[in-house]
């Protein structure tokens, strides 16, 4: 066998520490984002927040305040569109992600970045009466707090106390106790029976003193139990009793509302049965409900776009951008020795922090431009709501801004836009279309738009079936099988015929 050398040339595309850090930040949620610069700031000594307002905005403002046509049809000048980014080639779109070589060295100007930004803190010149998020999660009264506040007002030895307290601590938000005392008992006594069986005991007694605190029904096991407690705490009637009854038998066929099977498990006619389950359908299946804590679910947007005669406004909202900057002290130290030719460590590190303030940059910028290519492709919607939605898939995007399909789908992850008709992620922008009488496609989230529709308007006493609502989507020229109109229903959270019928 003769051995030999030859020479072969080819193309790879090698991921950078750079470039990994760009797609993985594109990726991450508001919070999450937040997380990531929390643990930047704690790790790179050359990063840093600034706290004073910014002369520069080093994000293309221009781009985020263009506005863009609310109607279609209407004829605007080229000073009302927007001037879109010109799409980059495949490429290119590598490169665009990151456009360092590497290289540690120092660059003359070590800006901040996101100036526009206010401070967290709200302006002195503020209402007195302005309260800040620290004010509104101390003013939030949780159901373990409402339930201790009840307990100090009631005698009970030590140990009944501290038993009521780790019955209160034991429950679910939505104010059941998920864990059975036989197993909170053991929890608290280890492998001692003995012990195991003087605290089941006491959580027994102090379980009875949890059932007649406010909100009624709170400490219950199941739900059977949840209703039969707010049953017990109403005045004596023949109601009542019949409604203790259906409460006694399975869920299940409540669920259902099968009274003919209920009819014979009570003794009781139908008419009656009804009666009762109206009062049934009254009462609370979750007590703590009502301390829910709103704030903690509440969506931050990272997107607002707002109406402006016959346009609309797309721009990034400032309270999710961070500003971010090098420090300057540390730059110039490092600098004035960069001479001597040492710590070339932390030459790297404060690369690093460019590079991070570069990356983030770029991540507002792409969920800027595909924001943007949304609203210019949905501008039905923003003038008349999701009925005037369109088929939009992620290729038309990617195309249209010479990004891949896989980076459209990390910007719309995730993200969220604030709209006139209410906040949504981006993702909620795309759906399939199905086939129409006239040729074209109708989007998804037009037909579930017309399916609530039809259910809102429907007869109580006669709802809608899932044939008939095919049928009524067919009259409007969109064919849609019943299996369709089934899947789309019950992703709206639509209850089906049966349970949507009135008692």
């Amino acid at each position: 066998m003769k051995q030999g050398l030859s020479l072969r040339v080819s193309q790879h595309l090698a991921l950078t520490p750079q470039l990994q850090q760009s797609i993985r930040l594109l990726q991450l949620s508001t919070l999450e984002l937040s997380h990531q610069i929390e643990q930047m700031l704690d790790d790179n000594p050359f990063l840093e927040l600034d706290d004073e307002a910014a002369s520069t905005d080093l994000f293309a403002a221009p781009a985020a305040n263009a506005p863009a046509a609310a109607d279609e049809g209407a004829d605007a000048s080229p000073a009302e569109e927007w001037e879109s980014p010109a799409p980059a080639s495949p490429e290119q779109e590598m490169s665009d992600q990151w456009e360092g070589d590497g290289a540690v060295e120092l660059n003359a100007d070590d800006g901040e970045w996101g100036g526009d930004a206010p401070a967290r803190n709200p302006p002195s010149d503020a209402s007195e009466d302005r309260l800040d998020a620290t004010d509104l999660a101390r003013e939030h009264l949780s159901l373990a707090e409402h339930l201790r506040q009840q307990a100090l007002g009631l005698r009970l030895s030590p140990p009944d106390r501290a038993a009521l307290a780790f019955l209160i601590d034991s429950l679910n938000d939505d104010g059941y106790l998920e864990d059975s005392l036989e197993s909170l008992a053991h929890s608290l006594a280890g492998a001692d029976e003995d012990a195991a069986a003087a605290a089941l005991e006491c959580l027994s007694l102090a379980l009875r003193w949890l059932h007649n605190l406010e909100p009624t029904g709170v400490g219950a096991r199941n739900l059977a139990e949840c209703l039969r407690l707010q049953l017990q705490a109403r005045p004596a009637e023949p109601l009542r009793d019949l409604a203790l009854r259906l409460c006694a038998q399975p869920m299940e066929l409540l669920a259902r509302r099968d009274f003919k099977r209920l009819a014979v498990l009570c003794g009781h006619a139908e008419a009656e049965l009804r009666a009762a389950l109206a009062l049934v359908a009254q009462l609370e299946p979750k007590p703590g409900r009502r301390f829910a804590n709103v704030e903690r679910n509440r969506i931050v947007p990272d997107v607002i776009v707002s109406k402006s005669g016959r346009q609309f406004r797309v721009q990034l909202n400032s309270d999710v951008m961070p500003r971010l900057r090098v420090h300057e002290l540390y730059a110039n130290a490092l600098r004035s020795h960069k001479s001597a030719g040492g710590a070339p460590a932390l030459q790297q590190r404060l690369q690093e922090a460019r590079w991070f303030i570069k990356n983030i940059q770029q991540r507002f910028d792409t969920i800027l431009r595909v924001s943007q290519a949304i609203v210019e492709r949905q501008k039905n919607f923003f003038a008349h709501g999701e009925l005037a939605m369109r088929p939009l898939v992620l290729r038309e995007i990617a195309d249209e801004l010479g990004l891949h399909e896989s980076t459209i789908s990390r910007v719309t992850t995730a993200k969220y836009m604030a709209t006139p008709w209410g906040t949504f992620e981006l993702k909620y922008f795309f759906g399939s279309g199905l086939n129409t009488d006239a040729g074209g496609n109708a989007s998804s989230i037009a037909v579930r738009a017309l399916i609530k529709q039809f259910v809102a308007s429907e007869d109580a006493n006669r709802p809608l079936s899932d044939n008939q609502i095919s049928d009524m989507l067919k009259e409007q020229g969109i064919a849609c099988a019943r299996r369709t109109v089934a899947k789309y229903r019950e992703s709206l959270r639509i209850a089906p015929t049966s349970l949507r019928k009135t008692l």
